[in-house]
């Protein structure tokens, strides 16, 4: 009987889970066919993902393979870098509903979504109480698993210049429908905050005590529309690098259109593409639709880049009727 109940313990062994631990391998004598078990996670790793402009020149249908491919991939959770909806109206009845149907967009989601304003988002003084009344700060912050995320509005001038540069973006628009020539030559089209935006001195402030406060934070993610960070002296990115000097930390904004990357001190900064607004009016690489993933380790983040033509679900096709879009300036249902 003893040599019996040996034999069965011996026997469940062979085929049972390890007690403790993830990794439960069939107990095996000599080599094993892995390399190491040393596993490429931790409780501290976690992914979020990022979309960028779907507005300016939006191409119906793009957002929502988007938001097909998020619900496929399960990132923590979700943010945006900016342009959600048209806008560029006072009418407060037509702005409510074009974020409620935004809002409906993302239902199904499993993940949160992190709103952040663009210059669409955020065109005037009505859009600014709108935006206020549905979802409250306009510039925040939040950490999540020892990573600080610090949230900017690119569109925050004083009541006046932002009423100023509002008239001077209406006229610029509705020149250029009829005579694109001479829209070129308006003052919008040259003017600093239409290309970088301004970041204030109070949410400035805001950001230096926010850093300030968090001395331990692991990394620093910096989010914005408008690249502010090329805008220099005041107005500009200048005080809140100065006070995360010394630390790490990447930047993300949105509003060119167009994919690049660039290294400032050391530091990641990266122009995203789109996410269904309309490409930069060129030939670069950098014109496609996509989500950013992050993957954010002990080492900080690792960054990829997943084109919308390239997220294939269970059946090899592009969620959301994807296969009959063009995802990128070169795929396959795009003119030639």
């Amino acid at each position: 009987m003893r040599r019996w109940i040996v034999g069965l313990a011996a026997a469940l062994a062979a085929v049972l889970p390890a007690a403790a631990g993830d990794f439960a391998p069939a107990p095996m004598k000599g080599p094993t066919p892995w390399t190491s078990t040393r596993f490429d996670d931790a409780p501290g790793d976690f992914t979020f993902a990022v979309v960028t402009d779907l507005e300016s020149g939006y191409r119906t249908g793009v957002f929502d393979v988007a938001v097909e491919d998020l619900k496929l991939l399960r990132p923590a959770f979700v943010i945006t870098v900016g342009d959600q909806i048209d806008g560029g109206t006072e009418d407060e009845a037509l702005l409510e509903r074009e974020w409620t149907e935004f809002d409906a967009r993302l239902a199904g989601l499993k993940a949160p979504y992190f709103h952040v304003g663009g210059n669409h988002d955020l065109t005037n003084l009505t859009q600014r109480k709108v935006w206020e009344r549905r979802y409250g700060a306009r510039y925040y912050h939040f950490a999540y698993k020892g990573v600080l995320f610090l949230v900017l509005d690119t569109e925050d001038y004083s009541p006046a210049r932002f009423a100023e540069i509002y008239r001077m973006r209406a006229d610029y628009l509705a020149t250029r429908e009829t005579e694109p020539e001479k829209a070129r030559t308006l003052p919008y089209a040259s003017l600093m905050e239409a290309k970088v935006g301004e970041v204030g001195d109070a949410q400035s402030a805001y950001f230096e005590k926010v850093i300030a406060a968090n001395p331990t934070a692991r990394h620093v993610v910096v989010l914005m529309h408008k690249p502010v960070w090329r805008r220099a002296g005041p107005g500009g990115l200048g005080r809140i690098e100065a006070a995360l000097k010394g630390r790490p930390y990447t930047v993300l904004n949105g509003h060119v259109h167009r994919y690049s990357h660039t290294e400032k001190d050391g530091r990641d900064y990266v122009t995203l593409g789109t996410t269904g607004g309309e490409w930069a009016d060129n030939d670069s690489p950098g014109a496609f639709d996509h989500i950013m993933w992050v993957t954010v380790t002990k080492d900080g983040p690792s960054i990829a880049n997943l084109r919308l033509d390239g997220v294939l679900d269970k059946t090899g096709k592009i969620p959301a009727g994807g296969d009959r879009l063009c995802l990128s300036r070169r795929g396959p249902n795009c003119p030639k």
